[in-house]
């Protein structure tokens, strides 16, 4: 099976600046969860979805990563809409989380790279399904997004964006918790071109 190649660019071609700070909806991880809980009653199963945004330093991959405060970090994405489609829905998100208010960019999503499942109301989810759920929570779906050479990134002013390498991640449950820190496993099926501009 042929790989696929995915080009990355360095992490000195992309310009970042900020925009207004987007607030946390949620100040814990129970309130996460109690809203989660409120909008399942609602709403069925929460659909979400998140990019992988690959940059490279040091000729080595790097994934874009959000940072809330000085410890918690999440890919950008989040929840769709009901019946929004997963692509648009991701698209909207990214804009919301990482592009300039006046422009829209053009987002490549790429393939869908890795599926987790929340089974109950709590912070654990697994890549598969446990087969004594009849009902998940939640399905998150991480697609890798293709970045073209040069890339303008406003980040709202409370989160931080960082390019965290690939090695940082792999294994590294205690620190990314278990849906970032396979990413290096999720890619592995990949073959990367470090483009040097």
């Amino acid at each position: 099976m042929e790989k696929s190649v995915v080009n990355i660019y360095p992490l000195g071609s992309y310009t970042f600046g900020t925009k207004e700070p987007k607030m946390e909806k949620d100040t814990s991880v129970a309130d996460r969860l109690a809203r989660m809980k409120v909008n399942y009653m609602k709403e069925g199963m929460r659909t979400s979805v998140e990019g992988i945004l690959l940059v490279h330093e040091h000729n080595h991959p790097h994934v874009l990563l959000l940072q809330i405060g000085n410890t918690f970090s999440k890919l950008p994405g989040g929840r769709l809409k009901p019946g929004e489609n997963e692509i648009e829905g991701l698209k909207r998100k990214l804009s919301g989380k990482l592009a300039p208010s006046s422009l829209q960019p053009n987002w490549q999503i790429g393939e869908c790279v890795a599926t987790w499942w929340r089974p109950n109301f709590e912070t654990i989810m697994y890549p598969y399904c446990p087969p004594h759920i009849a009902k998940p929570k939640e399905c998150k779906k991480l697609f890798l997004v293709h970045l073209s050479e040069r890339e303008y990134f406003a980040v709202p002013k409370n989160l931080k964006l960082l390019a965290v390498p690939l090695f940082e991640l792999y294994d590294n449950v205690q620190r990314y918790g278990p849906v970032i820190s396979t990413i290096p496993q999720q890619l592995s099926r990949m073959q990367f071109n470090l483009v040097n501009t």
